[in-house]
């Protein structure tokens, strides 16, 4: 699979609702992207990001959600 650069300079960050209150375990995603949907530890604003295909994001979630 070939990688790309992808400008997230502007992107929406938020909370994911899974995070915890307390600091730690703090996932953020930004919304808005078409076709993706990045992923970064808030801890770390300014570290790398992962970037998950839209598809890819809705299966791992739905994945998880399943095994909740």
């Amino acid at each position: 699979m070939a990688s790309m650069a992808v400008d997230l300079n502007n992107a929406a960050w938020r909370k994911s609702s899974y995070s915890n209150g307390t600091g730690g375990e703090c996932v953020e995603v930004a919304d808005g992207l078409p076709g993706i949907v990045p992923v970064r530890d808030s801890k770390d604003p300014d570290g790398p990001a992962l970037v998950f295909s839209a598809v890819g994001w809705s299966s791992f979630v739905a994945a998880v959600k399943a095994d909740a």
